[in-house]
């Protein structure tokens, strides 16, 4: 094997390429930066809505971030430590999120779900974790804010099971909790480690590290402290899960760490089991079969497209998760869908607003490539086939609708030009009534907050004002059917008919009530929640 090659598969196994899933407010941002602390990224972390340091977090660009404190985009951040090279999709959490954040998980390798020990399992996080099982990628599980009051950590450990169906195994173990949370034990090490009080999270921290049995942690700890950690550990003993690789890489059992996001208690263990456990990019699902990474025909797939990344020049984005080969600055590649060639001549890296040209990337790296409106999502691009395609990303169920038309009909390029490239990007999914023009638009979305960032971002971005009003229906159903007739095709009265660009039939729904009765009255028709079947 060449020094080249060898190269190659190097860089390729040291890559570790994640997304983070949490409900609002779980702490998921605050985990990110610590990361980036410890990678060496950033000095000092920014907690997002700091107080003493008045910083905003650096995985947040969007003026609307800023001011909110929230995460309304993915953000894609790369940086290294230990000899990884680690690439972190890091997905809104509040109800802000949108379909970008489910399509954000079909580029991940694996997942970080971050948890609240006070709240345990939540909405969101049900949904994210729903797209990650539907995957089949490992789910590696932080159960955050052990520094505050919170729920036991075995009842946390059954809360996964029972809400989530997933199994679980604790790799490390919270020692005490709220203002008695003193470190954690790593039970695969056998190994106790104390943190010591850090600069409000903002640096790393200190630890000591030893053996449970030593009595420097007895006294360290207290007799009562110290007597409450060794039954547990042998509760776990007897009655847990064991560890079992196979079955953390096939999605069927969560690893489970504790620790304090804020505090950095736990972090830097958390990060270096993870990448000792997570696999490196693996075989990708295509029309020609699975596609190994270390395949020297270099391609990839569009999961992501952002437009107006920077306002001063207007300029959008589109995301790529590099599959297979090396990506070389400048290379010509075929666009699959368009069926031409394309030259990717200015790719990018991201650092949260920092941007960097990239000369060369790998596979399980994410570029960003200038996109003058060619791409779409899912698109392929591979180096030397014109037939590869990457299996399709699915369109999710939006939860919410609005009517939105122009205030200002003079406005109306602009309008169709913003509602098209914020549908690019999949933060909305817009639908025309049949025979009713564009300038009334049905928009569905996944988090309600979006409609707030679509009102907000055509106003900024595209000088366009609109009116919105709130439709009722709560349900979306793609229609599978041979020769669709809509006067023939019958549906209850709280029922709309709509189509998207495509011109495909699409209904939307109150109640599930309506759903079963339209399914009862048009045997022929098969109703579906996602737009891929």
């Amino acid at each position: 094997m060449s020094n080249t090659n060898n190269s190659f598969i190097h860089e390729v196994q040291r890559r570790r390429t994640f997304a983070i899933i949490s409900h609002p407010d779980a702490g998921k941002t605050t985990l990110t930066e610590k990361f980036l602390l410890y990678g060496g990224a950033i000095r000092e972390a920014g907690s997002v809505k700091s107080r003493r340091a008045q910083k905003h977090a650096v995985s947040d660009w969007m003026e609307i971030e800023k001011q909110r404190g929230i995460s309304v985009t993915s953000s894609v951040l790369q940086f290294e430590y230990n000899n990884y090279c680690i690439n972190i999709l890091d997905t809104p959490g509040h109800q802000d999120f949108s379909e970008d954040t489910y399509r954000t998980l079909m580029a991940a390798d694996s997942a970080v779900m971050v948890i609240d020990g006070a709240k345990g399992v939540e909405a969101q996080t049900k949904k994210l974790f729903q797209v990650c099982k539907m995957r089949g990628i490992p789910i590696f599980t932080f159960i955050n804010k052990m520094d505050r009051q919170g729920k036991d950590p075995f009842e946390l450990m059954e809360e996964l099971e029972k809400v989530l169906g997933i199994r679980s195994c604790p790799i490390n173990w919270p020692i005490g909790s709220g203002k008695n949370f003193k470190g954690v034990y790593n039970r695969q090490k056998q190994l106790i480690e104390l943190f010591s009080e850090g600069n409000h999270g903002q640096a790393m921290v200190k630890t000591i590290k030893g053996d449970v049995t030593n009595a420097e942690f007895k006294t360290l700890l207290g007799e009562t402290l110290h007597k409450q950690l060794l039954d547990d550990i042998e509760l776990l003993d007897i009655a847990g899960d064991d560890f079992n690789l196979e079955q953390i890489l096939s999605g069927n059992l969560t690893p489970v760490f504790f620790g304090s996001a804020l505090t950095n208690f736990g972090v830097e263990p958390f990060l270096e089991d993870f990448l000792e456990i997570s696999t490196s990019p693996q075989a990708r699902a295509s029309n020609l079969g699975h596609i190994k990474p270390e395949s020297e025909d270099f391609s990839g797939f569009i999961f992501k497209i952002q437009a107006n990344m920077n306002p001063a020049h207007r300029d959008r984005i589109a995301f790529l998760r590099i599959c297979s080969g090396k990506f070389e600055k400048g290379m010509s590649v075929n666009h699959v869908q368009k069926g031409k060639k394309v030259k990717l001549a200015q790719p990018q890296q991201f650092l949260a607003q920092d941007r960097v040209i990239v000369e060369t990337a790998y596979p399980g790296d994410i570029i960003g490539i200038h996109d003058p409106g060619i791409f779409n999502i899912g698109d392929t691009l591979s180096e030397n086939s014109t037939e590869l395609k990457y299996a399709d990303i699915p369109q999710f169920a939006p939860e919410h609708f609005a009517k939105v038309s122009i205030k200002n009909s003079l406005k109306r390029k602009q309008f169709i030009k913003g509602i098209s490239q914020l549908a690019e990007e999949g933060s909305i999914q817009v639908y025309r009534r049949p025979n009713i023009g564009v300038e009334e638009l049905i928009v569905g979305v996944v988090g309600a907050l979006q409609f707030e960032v679509l009102e907000y971002r055509l106003k900024n971005e595209y000088d366009v004002e609109i009116l919105m009003q709130s439709l009722p229906y709560r349900y979306i159903r793609w229609i599978e059917m041979d020769q669709f007739d809509a006067k023939k095709f019958s549906m209850t009265m709280d029922t709309m008919l709509v189509e998207n660009e495509e011109g495909q039939p699409i209904l939307l729904f109150q109640n599930e009530w309506s759903i079963r009765q339209v399914e009862e009255r048009n045997k022929k028709a098969k109703l579906h929640e996602t737009s891929i079947f």
